[in-house]
């Protein structure tokens, strides 16, 4: 009976774990919006204080984790995948919707990813090729020409954004201390980020609701969030962590409607089933074609 209640126990912790880090994640493109869709910040100083909040936080929960041993490691090309990422993304939700832009990012990520793979010589089964095909189609349908298309230099840019977190990940991979990679990585964007802070409250001086938003975004949904989610990670298998982060562009689409206001258009209703459904297919496939050749 103990052993069953502490399991049970366990797995209620990373199940709320991992459903913090993604509405954490998420939260990066509702906050995102609330500053730039509204003009309390411009792009270029959000980038900045978001980078700046981050590395302090991600810093300050390293050294809190144990300070006898806390390290900050990461690299340069980390760093420089993390800043293109950073400044694409905030650039791109000046002309996105939070759904929109959380869909775009997401299927670039996994597709970049799932691309690289091929070309590094794996070689996906029928039902993978099928999952992003769908997906590929799906996400080139969003993005095409039309009424309700998203705006072709916001979903560019946003494509950028995902294919350097798509960079970054692949860059981190194998990483024996996730947290202190990141922290470093953070921290080394630190001097850039804060050009870019106080640049762009020069130019254009921010809102206090603005700053506040690019600060959670950096500190809580970004800081806290990798934390949260690098404390799940390691009870979640690699498939089942790529599965759940199909809740992100869904978990935001739904914040945009409630704390924005934004339209949840039958385009981006059909896309986003289809992109994420196609992904999803592929990441399923890909596993068990790998667990059937071991």
């Amino acid at each position: 009976m103990a052993d069953a209640a502490a399991k049970s126990s366990s797995l209620t912790k990373v199940i709320l774990l991992t459903l913090l880090a993604m509405l954490a994640f998420a939260a990066n493109s509702v906050l995102a919006r609330l500053a730039l869709g509204s003009g309390g910040m411009d792009a270029a100083g959000y980038t900045g204080i978001r980078l700046a909040a981050g590395a302090v936080a991600l810093a300050a929960i390293l050294l809190a984790s144990n300070r006898r041993t806390a390290k900050l490691n990461g690299s340069w090309s980390g760093a420089a995948a993390l800043f293109g990422y950073a400044i694409a993304f905030s650039f791109a939700y000046l002309l996105l919707g939070a759904g929109t832009g959380a869909l775009v990012l997401f299927g670039s990520v996994q597709l970049g990813m799932l691309g690289w793979g091929i070309l590094k010589g794996d070689r996906p089964g029928a039902l993978e090729w099928l999952g992003l095909v769908i997906a590929f189609a799906a996400l080139a349908y969003l993005v095409s020409p039309g009424l309700v298309a998203p705006h072709p230099i916001g979903a560019g840019l946003m494509i950028v954004a995902g294919l350097c977190w798509a960079a970054y990940s692949l860059l981190g991979r194998g990483s024996k201390s996730p947290l202190s990679d990141t922290a470093g990585n953070f921290v080394r964007c630190l001097p850039i980020a804060l050009v870019l802070a106080v640049a762009g409250l020069a130019l254009h001086p921010a809102t206090a609701p603005g700053i506040a938003y690019a600060v959670a975004s950096g500190a809580l949904a970004s800081g806290v969030g990798y934390a949260i989610w690098y404390a799940a990670l390691p009870h979640l298998t690699r498939t089942r962590a790529a599965i759940v982060q199909l809740s992100v562009p869904a978990l935001a689409a739904f914040g945009g409607v409630v704390f924005i206001g934004e339209a949840m258009t039958p385009r981006l209703v059909v896309t986003s089933v289809a992109i994420l459904g196609g992904v999803g297919l592929a990441i399923v496939a890909a596993e068990r074609r790998k667990a059937g050749a071991r």
